[in-house]
């Protein structure tokens, strides 16, 4: 049995979901393994902080290098060229940030969660109840961007057009993906992100090396290839085919990199992760290994992108199910047939099972640990049931996912990555850093930094063009927004900033020196943080 994915490009269902199905069950079963050993809640939220900085940076790389980076980034090449490889520059560069910045400080003094830092000199219940709400947010939109690529991936797999038959794929996804929270924790979760990543890196790299090797392992000869079989022609190599028609795009663009930079080292799941080795040094080994992968894997990806439009073509991949991500699945059929296409599909299936278990899994440790163990219960709760309680979440963020991801679904979902870096730097980024950094910062600065930076950023968002108002928009045929960007960044980063400072200068709280000073020797020297 064949189905038509486009333009005559043909592939057996049976044989790409039976190479996902074989992935799923070897996880599962490392998932299973893996978690006979949470005992406790630090095995469940951190692993017991028993990964080394090698694995744990493998695990890092596999926790972000999503469907976004290896279907959208992919499709942004080949339909935008030089614009679409922007992502990746910004993602690369956005690691230098946590390396230089937060990794080691946020490793030696929070315990689980971003809660544990932000609220260590401050009052405990109004900060953690902010950090948890904060990373529920961004946990919820980071996930529409893997189930819409869920959704698409299964759309050109199956040739499933009908948004019915796409929404039940995104619920199978979402039930397996809980699933691994639930019995595998971090330990389970980690394991899967470092097998996902080795499977996407070899999968990359011999597709590049065939690529180079059938143009000559010329870079150029692709470049020319792409030109000549996409429609915008030799402009495809040049800066503004996306962003440059206007002074609105140009500002967009601008936006869009101050998020991308900055959104990584904010991320509740990436930060989560520097919990899982034993001190500071195998933090800072964590971001050298992820971002040497990253590195690897964007170029990569580069070349994928402008072979896949070289090819097959920016018009067929445009017609394809799942539009712009349907460009690496597409050019893997073209050179490796239908086994090919299987494989990578079921390595795109394996990047979006990883990286939303671990969404979720940051999602409902925040509200397990600082919402019900330190807001509600103060402090007092019995390991076993704030575990509990973190599955139970895991539940519920789960069903939420899976009802925003089908109301989502064929949106680029590099592009909805963006808006939750932008999300995440508006609510985390000024915080950790005031906290870290600044002896004055106080509980309301706190307060106001949080809110205001995902206040403004959900408002911006929602009245945006990305949210109504265009083809492209996620209510497509309703028109509400007023604010011209795409991405919020370039106002409500500086906003959460300034945010905090105000809060802090107006209010007449004085900042705890004494708990300041433990944070500061603790931070720069691990003494104190008890593993």
């Amino acid at each position: 049995m064949t189905v038509t994915l486009a333009d005559g490009v043909a592939g057996s269902p049976v044989l790409n979901l039976s190479v996902f199905g074989v992935f799923v069950l070897a996880t599962l079963y490392v998932v299973y393994r893996a978690s006979s050993s949470n005992r406790t809640a630090a095995d469940y939220y951190a692993a017991g902080s028993s990964f080394s900085g090698s694995q744990n940076g493998i695990a890092l790389s596999g926790d972000f290098l999503s469907a976004a980076s290896f279907l959208g980034i992919t499709g942004g090449i080949a339909v935008n060229g030089y614009d679409g490889f922007l992502y990746s520059v910004g993602w690369v560069v956005a690691w230098l940030v946590g390396l230089l910045l937060i990794a080691e400080s946020l490793r030696n003094t929070g315990r689980f969660t971003v809660g544990d830092v932000l609220a260590y000199r401050m009052r405990q219940r109004p900060v953690r109840a902010a950090a948890a709400n904060a990373t529920l947010v961004i946990s919820f939109f980071y996930m529409l961007a893997q189930m819409a690529g869920a959704g698409g991936l299964v759309a050109l797999l199956l040739n499933v057009t009908s948004k019915g038959g796409q929404a039940i794929v995104i619920v199978i996804v979402g039930i397996i993906m809980v699933f691994y929270v639930l019995v595998g924790g971090m330990k389970g979760t980690t394991w899967v992100q470092i097998i996902k990543a080795a499977l996407l890196l070899v999968c990359v790299t011999l597709t590049t090396i065939f690529l180079l090797g059938k143009f000559g392992f010329s870079l150029s000869n692709i470049m020319e290839g792409a030109a000549q079989n996409n429609a915008h022609g030799d402009a495809l190599l040049n800066p503004g085919v996306k962003y440059g028609k206007s002074g609105i795009t140009k500002l967009d663009f601008i936006s869009l990199a101050l998020s991308l930079v900055l959104g990584i080292a904010s991320l509740p799941h990436v930060l989560m992760r520097f919990y899982t080795v034993p001190n500071a040094k195998e933090a800072r080994r964590s971001v050298v290994w992820a971002t040497w992968t990253m590195v690897v894997f964007y170029l990569c990806t580069l070349v994928i992108g402008f072979g896949a439009t070289a090819l097959v073509g920016s018009d067929a991949i445009l017609r394809a199910p799942g539009g712009e991500n349907s460009a690496a699945p597409l050019l893997a059929f073209k050179i490796g047939g239908a086994v090919l296409l299987g494989v990578v599909c079921a390595v795109a299936f394996a990047t979006i099972l990883a990286v939303v278990a671990g969404l979720t899994l940051a999602a409902s440790a925040s509200f397990a640990h600082d919402v019900y163990a330190n807001v509600i219960k103060r402090g007092n709760a019995e390991p076993r049931q704030e575990v509990r309680v973190a599955r139970l979440t895991a539940i519920a963020v789960g069903v939420l996912a899976i009802a925003g991801g089908i109301a989502a679904n064929g949106q680029n979902v590099a592009f909805l990555v963006s808006l939750a870096l932008a999300l995440a730097a508006s609510a985390n980024l000024s915080t950790i850093l005031f906290s870290l950094f600044w002896k004055r910062f106080n509980t309301k600065g706190t307060l106001w930094a949080i809110y205001g930076g995902l206040g403004s950023c959900l408002v911006l968002i929602i009245f945006s063009p990305a949210f109504s108002g265009g083809p492209t928009a996620i209510f497509p045929d309703v028109d509400f927004h007023w604010f011209p960007l795409s991405n919020p960044g370039l106002v409500s980063i500086p906003l959460s900033f300034l945010c905090g400072f105000v809060g802090t200068i107006l209010s007449k709280e004085p900042a705890d020196g004494r708990k300041q000073a433990e944070m500061e020797v603790r931070a720069i020297t691990g003494i104190g943080s008890g593993r």
